[in-house]
Formats: C-alpha cells, sequence, structure tokens
C-alpha cells in the first residue's frame, strides 16, 4: 500500500523532544542513529539522563556547539557529543555486557518496520544496493529494558512504516512498546497498535489510512504536546 506524503505533522526535533519526555528520571539509555540521537538534546530540565553509546561512553551529553567539536568524544553513529562530569569510557566487549546482561533500562531506536505484536525491522530492505548495518540493533532490542521507537509514518515513497506484518529481515520479535511518529505516539499491545496522541491538524481517520494494520483508539486520546 502506497499513500500520500502532503501530512508533514512534527519536525524531527519535535519527534525526539516528545520521546525525551517518557524518559525517567535516572535511566541509563541507549539512543539510535538518526532521529534517536536527537533525544539527548531534549531531557527535561531537572531531570538526569545516563547516556549509553555501544563505542564504549557511559553519561555522555547533548552534541557540542559548532566549531567546539572534539573528533575523540563520538557516539556509535560517529557524531560528536559532549562529556558530563562522572562520565566513563570503556572497552566495546563491556559495552555490550552492558547490553546483554539487562543494564539499560530504554533504547530509543529508528525503524523500517513495526509489526503490530512489536517485531521491529530496522537493518536491512532487501534492496539491490542495500548495505546491511545491523551494528548493536540486535543486541539492544533484547537486552534493554523498553524499546522505544522514534520513526517517520511513513516511507519517502508513502508506504506505511507500521505494518501487519513485516517483510524486511527482522531485528526483534515482539520487542517493541511505543513508537513516536511524525503524525502520532501509538502503544504496541497484545491486541495490536492503539493510538494514544495524534499530531496538531491530523485526524484520527487520515491516520488510520497512513497505518499499515488496524489501529485502535484510546477513550482518552491527547494530542501531542511538545
Amino acid at each position: 500500500m502506497t499513500v500520500s506524503t502532503a501530512i508533514v505533522g512534527l519536525s524531527r526535533e519535535q519527534m525526539a523532544r516528545r520521546a525525551a519526555q517518557d524518559i525517567p528520571d535516572g535511566a541509563y539509555v541507549n539512543l539510535g542513529i538518526g532521529i534517536p540521537e536527537l533525544v539527548a538534546g531534549f531531557i527535561p530540565a531537572g531531570r538526569e539522563v545516563i547516556y549509553h553509546t555501544e563505542n564504549g561512553i557511559l553519561g555522555f551529553g547533548p552534541p557540542p556547539p559548532p566549531g567546539e567539536e572534539d573528533p575523540e568524544l563520538i557516539n556509535a553513529g560517529k557524531k560528536p557529543v559532549t562529556i558530563k562530569p562522572g562520565s566513563a569510557f570503556f572497552h566495546h566487549a563491556d559495552s555490550f555486557a552492558m547490553i546483554r546482561g539487562g543494564h539499560i533500562d530504554f533504547c530509543i531506536l529508528g525503524a523500517m518496520q513495526v509489526a503490530q505484536n512489536g517485531d521491529l525491522a530496522n537493518w536491512l530492505t532487501n534492496a539491490p544496493d542495500a548495505i546491511p548495518a545491523v551494528g548493536g540493533a540486535m543486541d539492544l532490542v533484547m537486552g534493554a529494558g523498553n524499546i522505544v521507537v522514534v520513526t517517520e509514518h511513513v516511507t519517502r515513497e508513502g508506504a506505511p512504516k507500521l505494518v501487519e506484518k513485516c517483510t524486511y529481515p527482522l531485528t526483534g520479535l515482539g520487542v517493541v512498546t511505543r513508537i513516536f511518529t511524525n503524525l502520532a505516539v501509538i502503544d504496541v499491545t497484545k491486541a495490536g497498535f492503539v493510538l494514544r496522541e495524534i499530531a496538531p491538524g491530523v485526524d484520527v481517520e487520515t491516520l488510520k489510512s497512513l497505518t499499515g494494520a488496524p489501529l485502535a483508539v484510546a477513550d482518552d486520546l491527547k494530542t501531542v504536546s511538545v
């Protein structure tokens, strides 16, 4: 199914800001490449979040101001970061021991597809020119306590990313609990997708037409606040 992409909804920064609101104080969090990386810049004031990156940093901060980047301080996506007091550096193997040992509370990832049962596909599209890039995602979706997705609601071609069943190679089975898109906040439940919040200017019927699986609507549906 391919649909119109005329509706824009939230910006990438607004999506990241909304996702950041759900991270509790004191949580250990791993951020995936792309929009999830932006979350680090939007944690509410007074809330401490300890960020982990697979290449061996615990306790990094938001990106540095332009011109103040240190090429020795990067996250797993090779993006510059800052270091907060009390941060730590460690071996790659120790980093994955933290992941596999269940010491990461939240992992926020991008997605190519999310199925209504929480299956996640985010590393390969099977396109002839696609470069496999699973990275640490398979370890993260099995080891982290909560798997959250931040992604555009549809692809550039207008195909839904939220589907009945993933057609791309899977990263994890039944792992996603909540999805933040440019159009909505959606929970993944045993009964399927449940719409919790909708972006300003978007109506429910349009959202359903842009979703490739049944979408239930919460009784207390809210407008996304960013």
